[in-house]
């Protein structure tokens, strides 16, 4: 996970799974072993020892940083003589398709909702973003569902935009997993929160260069802290092709579910299918897009074939 410059150097400081548990001094289990097991996605390995180890040090840290962010706010208000509304610090959560990404968004809010000032904290998936399934088939991009020329990135930036200035309240679309689609006429609210978490496969791209000088922004821009959960691509495989097997006598079992003609599908021929599905869109989208965003996240929690972090890499300031 480190890579090195021709000198050596590295812009991260690497943990192992110990030296990074003993970070969390004595910051307070928050959670019981029930609140656990709700936030857990399907097929992921989440238990109390997962929380303490690796979730709480991580809790502690955003909690400085956190505090650090409010002093700079309020000494940048004295410097300039206003009285701005509180500005909302953001988490971006990034990675592939069945690394975990919405249990980390989840245990991080539960966490971080029960610090001892209990700040709002609010979560959003930038799946609500992506263009309605009309438009994707319309424009020939059903295949390229989750890349990032699927989301309808001038909504998202304005979103973020409108967060950032403290409006209220600011709106996201809602997107089914059941259909398969943004649900019409559908929304959150999102109404001035201390910490937004937003998790997503391609938060942190940053696109081609601006050119001529001209501002391009980017949806990390309006991070104040990234999180990347990385693991090797045939663990990513091996779990993919696990949740698909479980969904297809699931929720594909629904008769309303986009993905309902998969429910009668023998265990070889799902495997077969799932493979398939993993190799020609999520596979290609990891390496194309996804996975050279790494580097460019504040922490990343490296995952191994048990489904806990067994790594971590915190960026130097």
């Amino acid at each position: 996970m480190e890579q090195r410059t021709d000198d050596g150097l590295s812009p991260y400081r690497i943990f192992s799974r110990a030296e990074w548990a003993a970070k969390r001094a004595d910051t307070p289990m928050t959670l019981n072993p029930d609140e656990v097991t709700r936030l857990r996605s399907l097929h992921d390995r989440l238990d109390m020892t997962e929380v303490e180890e690796i979730y709480l040090p991580l809790s502690r840290l955003l909690s400085l940083y956190v505090a650090a962010t409010q002093r700079l706010f309020r000494a940048q208000q004295n410097f300039l003589g206003t009285e701005d509304a509180k500005v909302p610090f953001i988490i971006g959560v990034a990675g592939s398709v069945a690394v975990g990404k919405s249990t980390t968004a989840r245990v991080l809010q539960a966490l971080l909702a029960r610090w001892p000032n209990v700040p709002k904290v609010d979560l959003i998936t930038t799946d609500g973003f992506l263009y309605p399934n009309a438009i994707l088939e319309r424009e020939d991009l059903m295949e390229k569902k989750g890349f990032p020329a699927s989301y309808d990135l001038p909504a998202l930036l304005r979103f973020l935009s409108d967060i950032k200035a403290g409006r209220r309240p600011v709106r996201a679309p809602v997107y089914s997993h059941l259909t398969y689609d943004v649900t019409p006429n559908r929304w959150i609210e999102i109404d001035r929160p201390d910490i937004l978490i937003v998790e997503g496969l391609n938060v942190l791209e940053a696109g081609a260069p601006p050119k001529g000088g001209k501002a391009i922004p980017y949806v990390s821009d309006f991070f104040d802290f990234s999180i990347y959960l990385d693991a090797d691509d045939d663990l990513l495989q091996s779990w993919y092709v696990d949740r698909f097997l479980t969904l297809r006598g699931t929720a594909f079992s629904d008769p309303k579910s986009y993905f309902h003609r998969y429910a009668t599908l023998s265990d070889a021929q799902a495997v077969e299918t799932a493979t398939a599905i993993w190799t020609r869109i999520n596979l290609l989208n990891l390496r194309e897009n996804i996975l050279p965003t790494r580097q460019r996240a504040d922490l990343i929690l490296k995952k191994v074939e048990s489904h806990l972090v067994e790594e971590v890499a915190l960026r130097r300031l």
